[in-house]
C-alpha cells in the first residue's frame, strides 16, 4: 500500500523507528503513534518507502 502524501510517509518512517527501537515510542504523536500500534514493520516499511516525487505534501 504506498503512502499518498509526504505526511504520510514521515509518520510511517517515525512509527517504522520506534518499531524498531531506534525512538521511543513516548516521543510519537497523532498519526504516527496509531500507525505504530496498528501496522506491522513490514507495511510500515512499504509505506515509508513509497517514492514522494509528485506527492502532494498532505494527502486530501
Amino acid at each position: 500500500m504506498p503512502a499518498k502524501s509526504k505526511a504520510q510517509q514521515k509518520a510511517a518512517g517515525a512509527a517504522l523507528a520506534a518499531k524498531r527501537g531506534e525512538m521511543k515510542k513516548s516521543e510519537l504523536k497523532g498519526a504516527s503513534k496509531e500507525m505504530e500500534k496498528s501496522m506491522t514493520e513490514k507495511q510500515l516499511e512499504e509505506f515509508a518507502a513509497t517514492k514522494h516525487k509528485g506527492k502532494p505534501e498532505h494527502a486530501k
